[in-house]
């Protein structure tokens, strides 16, 4: 993740500081995540959305309405997932996630989402990565049992987006 723009439409993915606050102080992510320590994440993770204070106003506003939906209705995001989903409500942008109850809560709200493997057909058709990267990835995702969505919804998925079996 990074500042680097790609297609014509010029999609750039952040992340917020929050995940980098909550990042340093879980153990359980930093070991299921230790690549993330590598310092081209780390570098990656220096560069946050900016937006006016408005904004900031309406971000927490509609933070407060989500994270209440939460933890009424749709336990189980924490309170970064619902940061996430309000920064994207406000700016009208699009949150990827892999997480199931996530993205409940994202089409509750209308906030826009793509899976993983959604951003890596959309970058493979910018030419931003090639197929052997989408490949790479996601042999490394089977390699440490970290497959998104549920095996058989994931074989699926990547069978219809790029009409062969993941590896």
């Amino acid at each position: 993740m990074n500042t680097q723009t790609f297609g014509k439409d010029e999609y750039c993915l952040y992340v917020l500081p929050e995940l980098d606050e909550e990042f340093g102080k879980s153990q359980r992510l930093q070991n299921n995540f230790s690549w993330a320590e590598e310092e081209e994440y780390r570098l990656n993770r220096q560069h946050f959305p900016v937006i006016s204070k408005k904004q900031t106003k309406e971000v927490d506003t509609a933070f407060g309405y989500i994270w209440n939906h939460i933890i009424s209705v749709e336990k189980g995001p924490s309170p970064v997932d619902a940061r996430y989903l309000a920064y994207a409500y406000v700016l009208g942008i699009t949150v990827v996630t892999d997480d199931i109850k996530m993205l409940a809560v994202a089409e509750t709200f209308g906030i826009k989402t793509l899976k993983s493997l959604d951003l890596m057909k959309l970058m493979v058709e910018c030419d931003h990565i090639d197929m052997s990267k989408v490949r790479e990835i996601v042999s490394y995702w089977r390699y440490w049992g970290d497959m998104p969505a549920g095996v058989e919804d994931f074989k699926a998925h990547y069978l219809q987006l790029f009409d062969e079996d993941p590896p």
